[in-house]
């Protein structure tokens, strides 16, 4: 089984200050921008095949 860890000792609900999506998707975006190759755009397409309505912009920021 998969254990999950969590970042510095900091609870994945605490980790980000005024956020305005939940820890797990920011999570996502991250690692796979850093993971593979991709242009904002392009992770933002993914994200909104996952359910996650968000603009190329805002991964930007």
């Amino acid at each position: 089984m998969a254990r999950r860890r969590e970042l510095g000792g900091i609870g994945a609900g605490r980790s980000f200050k005024a956020r305005q999506f939940a820890a797990e998707v920011i999570l996502w975006a991250v690692r796979w921008y850093l993971m593979f190759p991709i242009s904002y755009r392009d992770l933002g397409l993914m994200l909104q095949d996952r359910g996650v309505g968000i603009a190329h912009t805002t991964l930007f920021r």
